[in-house]
């Protein structure tokens, strides 16, 4: 069974060019990943620092090779410097 969900951050103000470069390149080295399906990051339309990643994954074990991957730590790192929250918020889905 598949493993989706998305990710919401907002970008502090003056952050917003720091942020969209982590997260172009986080999409770039997730979408290489064998089990990631979708990795498609938005900003919203009335409040552009606002951010919300969908991410579709073959299965459980592919979330986990995902969430273990370094470049994945290093982002997130550095992310929680750029954002009004203490990390992203993620909410698991699930298909009816």
């Amino acid at each position: 069974m598949t493993r989706a969900l998305y990710a919401e951050f907002t970008a502090l103000p003056g952050a917003e060019a720091r942020v969209a470069e982590l997260v172009a390149g986080l999409t770039a080295r997730v979408r290489e990943e064998p089990g990631n399906l979708a990795f498609v990051p938005y900003t919203v339309e009335a409040n552009p620092r606002h951010w919300f990643v969908y991410e579709v994954y073959s299965d459980e074990a592919a979330f986990l090779a995902h969430v273990a991957a370094d470049y994945g730590e290093v982002f997130n790192a550095e992310l929680t410097t750029l954002i009004e929250e203490e990390t992203s918020s993620l909410t698991f889905l699930r298909t009816l």
